[in-house]
């Protein structure tokens, strides 16, 4: 049996594969800087996809997460800007909520399964000799649910009493560290303002919020105690609400109660037909959705460029194979003269222009993983590396070396054998 020819040489009858391989890298040796200049493209093309889809899918990942930590399916109610005696008032200062638009919301519209007055506001809390100034919101029991609170340390039972005048406090996971370290709070008394209160539970941590700020900053009490007894000097008229929210019955019902709200709105609050609305209702799965769609438009945008890179490496590699066909016309008609068929030299050449591509393409994977992380450490972006990804970009690698290679691979093998020898 005849020993393996080495790399580079032809025996009539018996290419192989791995021989076809060997004079590939043979020939890209020899050019090693021109190789990798026309990989380069390659290199960028692969490296944007996997940056663009990691940081992508980081993005939609942390956006899942916002929304869950906002609350399900919940719409929330506040008072709208308005004048007041020709001023301009913020919303804040314009309470034309009330206590008779929550009850006509519970009444008419069956599919709010949950409802919730609120009003908020700031003070300073005190646990002996400790202090910390922190939001307080006086809540009902439906606001837990809606706005999907959990307790970490209670019984979920308290919750029911916030329908009272109860003087009761829930703690936020960042009030109960400044308060009470690591010790037990739980029917412990702290002074809200100069309000003694009794803290029943601890909230789950949440994190930050949709807008940077941190929920688990805050207190929660009783509606009505927050009321009588901490806003008793802002002289706000009786029943008002600062803000109602609302949980639907499922997502599906999201859309009807949003239009339901409306129109029992409109009609409590007064509002006559064509007038401006003195409040608006705010979908927050809306507002996930228009984030969602600004991350959907800037990965098409990112992935564009990314496919432009891929066109223009693949150019770059069909421009290169064209110009080594032509320096290697005479090297092509010795190869046929010796045994070598136009599918041998179809497959070198595709072999070579397969190789710039996947070496490309590895290079550009390990760039891309490295550019993701780093734009997670030093951009403080949200990623996600997806193996899949890493795949595909591999696959879109040897289809780049495919395409943009068949043309100059089927051009040399079909050279005339004697015309190639007689070139100089």
């Amino acid at each position: 049996m005849s020993p393996n020819p080495p790399p580079g040489r032809v025996v009539p009858g018996h290419v192989r594969f791995i021989d076809i391989l060997g004079m590939a890298a043979f020939a890209l040796r020899g050019n090693w800087l021109r190789s990798t200049l026309t990989a380069l493209g390659v290199i960028i093309g692969i490296a944007a996809v996997i940056v663009m889809v990691s940081v992508g899918q980081g993005t939609q990942a942390q956006l899942d997460d916002t929304l869950s930590r906002l609350g399900s399916n919940r719409i929330d109610v506040m008072p709208n800007w308005g004048r007041r005696a020709g001023v301009s008032m913020a919303s804040s200062s314009l309470f034309s909520l009330r206590t008779t638009d929550l009850e006509a919301i519970r009444e008419r519209i069956p599919e709010a399964r949950y409802v919730s007055g609120i009003v908020t506001g700031s003070a300073q809390v005190i646990n002996a000799e400790q202090n910390w100034s922190t939001r307080w919101q006086g809540v009902q029991p439906d606001f837990f649910v809606v706005q999907d609170w959990t307790l970490a340390m209670g019984d979920s039972s308290e919750f029911a009493q916030f329908d009272g005048v109860d003087t009761l406090v829930v703690l936020g996971q960042t009030v109960r560290d400044k308060l009470f370290g690591d010790t037990d709070p739980l029917g412990a008394t702290i002074r809200v303002g100069r309000v003694p209160f009794t803290v029943v539970g601890v909230a789950n941590p949440k994190g930050q919020g949709g807008w940077g700020n941190d929920q688990d900053d805050a207190i929660f009490v009783p509606l009505e105690t927050a009321r009588r007894r901490l806003m008793g000097q802002l002289q706000l008229p009786p029943g008002a609400l600062m803000q109602i929210t609302v949980g639907a019955a499922s997502a599906a019902a999201m859309p009807r109660v949003e239009a339901q709200l409306l129109e029992v709105l409109r009609e409590t609050q007064r509002v006559p037909p064509g007038g401006e609305e003195n409040f608006q209702v705010r979908n927050l799965t809306q507002l996930v959705s228009a984030r969602n769609e600004t991350t959907r438009v800037m990965s098409v945008l990112l992935g564009a460029v990314a496919g432009i890179s891929l066109i223009v490496g693949g150019i770059g590699i069909m421009n290169i194979m064209l110009v080594s066909v032509t320096e290697r016309i005479r090297e092509i008609g010795l190869r046929m003269a010796v045994g070598a068929g136009p599918k041998e030299i179809q497959r070198q050449f595709l072999a070579e222009a397969m190789m710039i591509s996947l070496g490309g393409g590895v290079i550009g994977i390990a760039i891309g993983i490295a550019g993701a992380l780093l734009a997670g450490r030093i951009g403080a972006l949200p990623v996600e590396l997806n193996m899949q990804v890493i795949a595909l970009a591999t696959g879109f690698a040897i289809a780049t070396g495919l395409f943009f290679g068949y043309y100059p691979a089927r051009k040399a093998a079909q050279l005339d054998p004697i015309e190639a020898l007689r070139a100089q």
